[in-house]
């Protein structure tokens, strides 16, 4: 099982640490420096030195001390340097320096400036109280050493003592003030370092909280402009609250519609300004565009596009934020302060982070108004398809099988007075009946044609023509080579019969045609189907204007379906020479290639 987990030190701790370490890799530094000192002066001074009476004793102090130095420079190193340590450093320093004077001469020791060293750390480790009494101790050694000098002591020895003691406390003084000085220094800036980190994590928990808020209002909605309407709101209170006052910010966010940027949303903006329309190509929107990153203006009223929005003129600053998804642009999102210094990058992080939330909203709502429309799209082709098969049922079936209602109460009524005529009229019925099943399986085999799933577009349409002809006088003629649906997938054919189709019941309803001719070939990697009729013809675009408005929406869904499959629908007409019903589908590469 695994053992309790360590508690998490807290910043100002982990700054305290800090603050430590760097003090003892400090002290550890002139520590250094004052040993080299203490060995320079050794070696030049013949008296006291290595070179004098006492110059083992000096040597073995020395040597000890540079190894002391170097077990503490390693612990430091890795970061097994306890406060408890530091006392113990403090306390060898100062044994240290007193130990260098008595072997180097006593009260005529050249190494007295190494007694500052315990002073110093004390004050920078500890406190000004702790390094007075480390100087009070020092000099306590110091006198404690000239009582213990057997050379006998005169006036002038003593002046000069006395003078060396008040010097040793003087200095002692200033060093510790200094230290103190240093320490106070340290504390301070650990004090703004703590500040300013505190002021960082509060501004990133207002960005996450902001973050979230706007989230939450994106997850509730799918309308596009509400979801324009919130990063504005947002925006301008993530500034407010970063700040610490309320600044109207000016916001705009512009859209790509087709190749020019326009206003979907603003706020604080004159109606003038909702109507400029920009290409982005130049100033502050085209450095955040090319960069994909926020890019600030210092006089937006002076930057060559957004210059022509009133608002901005008031503004000493402003930023834009594109709004991007992958590799595909949106638009761009502005906003705009009348202080400078406003959009830290505190802030423009604030403001990417809701634009990046914003494009997902966005892209969410686009994905569902397209769901809607081809929801409606479907439903008005359903709605369609259930009209033309009503009408279809209505012009044929149903008037065939009235017909033979009215035929068949005929029939009784001349069956006692005149039967050599009933044989007659029977045998209309049954023709008359043969030809309304053959007019259902042949709308039925329009709705659902089994073979085009079997053996493919060619077969189908000759079945199709074959069953038309059979209730139809109007002859068809199919021209389609062996093989040329061969190249096409199964949704591809299927699509492709229903436009032949819808195009062959028009020409057959309004083209007062004696002849229709069906083209089916292929002509590099494109499959072409053609409808030709010899009828009187008309003029396409009168046919397409209000097309829409219409009952019938046969035209428009030959269109969309074309479409579909990538495919391209073309009318040929003319008043009196007849038209073409032309599609071309591009083949897939891999049917391509084949």
């Amino acid at each position: 099982m695994p053992g309790p987990r360590e508690p998490i030190p807290s910043s100002k701790k982990v700054n305290g640490l800090r603050r430590r370490l760097q003090v003892d890799w400090v002290v550890s530094s002139l520590r250094w420096l004052l040993l080299l000192m203490v060995v320079l002066v050794a070696f030049l001074d013949p008296l006291h030195g290595f070179r004098s009476s006492s110059s083992l004793a000096l040597g073995l102090l020395t040597a000890l001390a540079i190894v002391y130095n170097l077990v503490l420079t390693l612990l430091l190193a890795v970061h097994a340097f306890p406060l408890s340590l530091s006392v113990i450093a403090l306390a060898v320093d100062t044994m240290l320096a007193v130990g260098l004077m008595a072997v180097s001469g006593g009260l005529d020791s050249p190494l007295l400036f190494f007694s500052l060293f315990p002073i110093i750390t004390a004050a920078l480790r500890f406190s000004l109280l702790a390094s007075l009494s480390v100087a009070l101790f020092i000099t306590l050694g110091y006198l404690g050493l000239g009582v213990l000098q057997p050379t006998p002591i005169t006036g002038l020895t003593l002046l000069t003592k006395v003078g060396s003691v008040v010097l040793i406390l003087l200095a002692a003084m200033i060093t510790a003030l200094v230290g103190g000085q240093m320490k106070r220094r340290l504390d301070l800036a650990q004090q703004q370092e703590q500040e300013e980190e505190l002021r960082r994590l509060r501004a990133r928990h207002q960005q996450s909280r902001l973050i979230f808020e706007l989230a939450s209002t994106l997850s509730a909605t799918l309308n596009y402009q509400r979801i324009l309407e919130a990063i504005l709101d947002v925006a301008e209170i993530g500034l407010s609250e970063l700040a610490g006052e309320n600044v109207p910010v000016v916001g705009l966010i512009l859209l790509f519609r087709g190749e020019h940027l326009q206003v979907a949303a603003s706020r604080h903006t004159p109606r003038r300004d909702q109507q400029v329309v920009l290409e982005g190509r130049l100033g502050v929107l085209a450095q955040a565009m090319s960069t994909a990153e926020p890019a600030l203006c210092l006089r937006p009223g002076e930057d060559p596009e957004l210059g022509r929005f009133v608002a901005l003129h008031a503004c000493r600053e402003a930023v834009a934020v594109p709004l991007r998804a992958g590799f595909e642009t949106f638009g761009i999102a502005v906003f705009g302060s009348p202080r400078a210094g406003l959009f830290t990058p505190d802030y423009q992080d604030l403001l990417v982070a809701l634009c990046n939330q914003g494009v997902v909203a966005l892209q969410n709502a686009r994905l569902y108004q397209s769901l809607m429309e081809e929801k409606e799209r479907i439903v008005a082709v359903e709605e369609d398809a259930r009209k033309k098969l009503a009408r279809d049922l209505h012009d044929g079936p149903t008037q065939s099988i009235a017909a033979i209602a009215m035929r068949i109460n005929y029939v009784r009524s001349i069956l006692h007075q005149q039967p050599e005529t009933v044989a007659a009229e029977l045998e209309r019925i049954e023709e008359l009946a043969r030809r309304t099943t053959k007019e259902i399986r042949q709308m039925l085999f329009t709705l659902r044609p089994l073979i085009l799933e079997t053996q493919g577009l060619r077969a189908a349409m000759e079945q199709y023509i074959a069953k038309r002809m059979e209730t139809d006088p109007l002859p068809i003629r199919l021209e389609a080579p062996e093989g040329v649906d061969q190249r096409l997938d199964k949704d591809q054919q299927g699509i492709i019969f229903y436009i032949i189709e819808e195009a062959i019941s028009n020409a057959r309803k309004h083209a007062h045609a004696s002849q229709i001719q069906v083209r089916m070939y292929t002509r590099g990697n494109l499959f072409v189907a053609e409808v030709v009729d010899d009828g009187v013809g008309f003029d396409p675009r009168i046919l397409e204007q209000g097309y829409e408005e219409r009952g019938s929406l046969g035209m428009l869904n030959m269109r969309e379906r074309a479409e579909l499959v990538g495919g391209k629908l073309t009318i040929i007409s003319a008043p009196g020479q007849g038209a073409t019903v032309r599609l071309e589908v591009p083949l897939k590469e891999e049917y391509a290639r084949g």
